[in-house]
C-alpha cells in the first residue's frame, strides 16, 4: 500500500502551483495585514516516498492567535452591526445582493486554487474538491435569489382586527461560523451566504484541517465588504473559541462538529437563552437491507454511501443492516463494488480511495476493527483493513453486531459493519433507541413494505431514502436532524429564516401612513 504515496518528483507540476502557501495574512479592521504574532504550520496528509520512507509535506502556515487577538475581532464585528445600524445592516437587500455577488465572481478566479488546496489538505479528490467548489457557490446564488425576493429580509403588509403593520426580517446580529474539515467551503458558505445577505456580520473559525485555501480569500473580501462585516480567526479553537461565546457578544452560533463540544461551547454563553443555536452533529446512518430488495442496487448504494470521500461525511451510510437470508449475496456484490474502487493521489483519474485527512484516524479505525474481530466478527473483503502511513483500505465487518464500538460510534471512515438480522424488530429497535436521527436508507421492492418503514422511521430520522444511500442534496430540502444529530436546519428555502428575527411595526388601522 506504500506504492499509492508518490515520490516528489510524480507529483504532477501542476498540483505544486502555490506550494507552500507561505502567507500569514489576516483582516484587521476589514484591511489584509501582516500576522507578526506566532503561526502554525500545515502538513498534508498526501504523504510523500523517500529512501528513508514516508514523510509529511509542509504546504503553508496560518496565524496561530490567542485569545485578546479574537475579542479583537469580535470588537470589530459588533462595530460594523453598530447596534442594527453598521453600514452592511442598513443597506437594502437587493445591493447587498450585488455586492456579495461581486464577492462570488472573485471567488470563481480562485475555484483552481482553492481545488488544489483541498486535495492537499483533506485529500478530497480532484473530482469532489471540484464539486464542493461548485455546489458552494450554487448555494450562496440561490440563497441570493431567495432573500432578494424577499425584498428587505421579507417585508409584508398586515391588516386584521383593527391593526395595520409591516412584518420584517431583521438581522440578528453577529454570527460565529465553525464549519467542519470534511467540507470546509461548502458548510461554510452554507452559513456565509444567508447571513450576509440577511444583513448580519460575521467571524468564520476555519477548520484545523482544511484552512489554508481561506488565505485566498481575505482580498476579496477588503475588497468588497465594509470593514468588519466579514473577519476570520485562526488558532486553536479550544483556546480561541471560548473567550468569544463567553463574552456574550455572539447571537448565532452556527456549528458542525460533536454534540459534546457544542454543549460546552453554547454552556459559556452568559445569555444562553438569546444565542441561536444551528448545528450539525454526529449521524449514525443506517440502511436496512429487505429480503426482496435488488441486491445489486443495494450494494451499489451503500458501497457508494459508506465509502464516497472515504467515508468522512455525517451523511455516510455507517451501519448496515441486511437480512440473513440475503446477507451473503449482499457481502458478495458489496465486496466486487468495493474492488472497483481505486485507490490513490487526489489528484489521479478515476481514484475513490484516498489518505485520511485525520494523522491518528487510522490507528482509531484499526481499533475498531479490533475490537469487532474479537466479538466475532470477520474482515469479509481482501485487504480489508490494511494500512500504511495515512491510508486505509475499507474493511468490511460481517457479521456486526450491536454490542461492537463499530456499531455504536460514528466511525467516520471507511470501516463497513453489517449487521444481519432475522425480525424487522431488531434494526427498527437499534434506530429507535440511537442517539442519532439524521438520517436512513430503506432497500425494498415491496411497496407495501417501504410505506410500513416510511410511516414508522420519519419519527426517528429526518430523512428517509428509498432504495438509495443517504446524501444531503437537493439543496432546496431543510437538511436537519433529530435527536443528538442536529439542531436548526438549512436549505436555500430556508435562507432568510436561519438568520433573521420576525418584527412586526404596527399601528392602529387608519394611521397606516405611520408605517409606511
Amino acid at each position: 500500500m506504500l506504492s499509492i504515496f508518490p515520490f516528489e518528483n510524480d507529483i504532477p507540476p501542476d498540483m505544486l502551483k502555490g506550494i507552500p502557501v507561505g502567507r500569514k495574512d489576516y483582516l484587521r479592521e476589514g484591511t489584509v495585514a501582516d500576522w507578526r504574532g506566532p503561526f502554525r504550520e500545515v502538513h498534508s496528509p498526501l504523504l510523500i516516498r523517500t529512501v528513508a520512507g514516508l514523510s509529511q509535506k509542509r504546504i503553508g502556515s496560518v496565524p496561530s492567535m490567542d485569545e485578546e487577538a479574537s475579542l479583537s475581532i469580535l470588537r470589530d464585528a459588533r462595530a460594523a452591526f453598530h447596534n442594527g445600524r453598521g453600514e452592511w445592516v442598513v443597506l437594502p437587500a437587493r445591493e447587498r445582493a450585488l455586492r456579495f455577488n461581486a464577492f462570488l465572481e472573485r471567488m470563481e478566479g480562485l475555484r483552481d486554487d482553492i481545488v488544489r488546496l483541498l486535495q492537499w489538505e483533506i485529500g478530497k479528490t480532484a473530482r469532489e474538491s471540484g464539486n464542493e467548489f461548485d455546489r458552494a457557490l450554487s448555494y450562496a446564488r440561490s440563497c441570493m435569489e431567495k432573500i432578494t425576493e424577499y425584498g428587505n429580509a421579507g417585508e409584508a403588509f398586515v391588516e386584521g382586527g383593527g391593526i395595520s403593520g409591516r412584518l420584517e426580517r431583521v438581522p440578528c446580529g453577529v454570527v460565529l461560523i465553525m464549519g467542519p474539515f470534511n467540507y470546509p467551503l461548502f458548510e461554510t458558505m452554507t452559513a456565509l451566504a444567508p447571513a450576509l445577505l440577511s444583513g448580519n456580520t460575521v467571524i468564520i473559525k476555519p477548520p484545523r484541517l482544511g484552512c489554508l485555501f481561506f488565505q485566498h480569500i481575505l482580498k476579496p473580501v477588503e475588497e468588497t465588504f465594509p470593514k468588519g462585516t466579514v473577519n476570520f480567526v485562526y488558532g486553536d479553537g479550544r483556546r480561541i473559541i471560548p473567550p468569544l461565546l463567553a463574552s456574550g457578544g455572539i447571537d448565532v452560533f452556527y456549528f458542525i462538529g460533536t454534540s459534546s463540544v457544542a454543549a460546552y461551547l453554547r454552556g459559556l454563553h452568559p445569555k444562553p437563552h438569546r444565542l441561536r443555536c444551528i448545528l450539525g452533529l454526529e449521524a449514525k446512518n443506517p440502511a436496512v437491507v429487505l429480503p426482496d430488495a435488488d441486491i445489486q442496487t443495494a450494494a451499489a448504494e451503500c458501497a457508494k454511501g459508506a465509502l464516497t470521500f472515504n467515508g468522512q461525511r455525517c451523511a455516510a451510510l455507517k451501519i448496515l443492516f441486511v437480512h440473513r437470508s440475503v446477507a451473503n449475496e449482499f457481502n458478495e456484490c458489496l465486496n466486487g463494488f468495493i474492488e472497483t474502487f481505486r485507490s490513490g493521489m487526489p489528484w489521479e483519474d478515476g481514484v475513490v480511495l484516498t489518505p485520511l485527512a485525520e494523522n491518528d484516524r487510522v490507528e482509531y479505525l484499526s481499533g475498531l476493527v479490533d475490537d469487532a474481530l474479537g466479538l466475532g466478527a470477520g474482515v469479509v473483503n481482501e485487504g480489508g483493513g490494511g494500512s500504511a502511513g495515512t491510508f486505509f483500505y475499507p474493511a468490511v465487518l460481517y457479521p456486526a453486531a450491536v454490542t461492537m464500538r463499530v456499531c455504536r460510534e460514528e466511525q467516520f471512515g471507511p470501516v463497513v459493519p453489517i449487521v444481519p438480522y432475522d425480525d424487522i424488530n431488531e434494526p427498527l429497535k437499534y434506530i429507535r433507541e440511537s442517539n442519532y436521527g439524521q438520517q436512513a436508507s430503506v432497500f425494498s421492492r415491496d411497496m407495501s413494505h417501504i410505506r410500513d418503514l416510511t410511516s414508522y422511521l420519519v419519527h426517528h430520522v429526518s430523512r428517509v431514502n428509498i432504495n438509495c444511500q443517504c446524501q444531503r442534496s437537493p439543496d432546496t430540502v431543510p437538511f436537519t436532524g433529530r435527536k443528538d444529530s442536529a439542531e436548526g436546519s438549512l436549505s436555500t428555502s430556508e435562507a432568510a429564516e436561519a438568520f433573521t428575527v420576525p418584527t412586526f411595526i404596527a399601528t392602529k388601522t387608519g394611521n397606516v401612513d405611520l408605517i409606511l
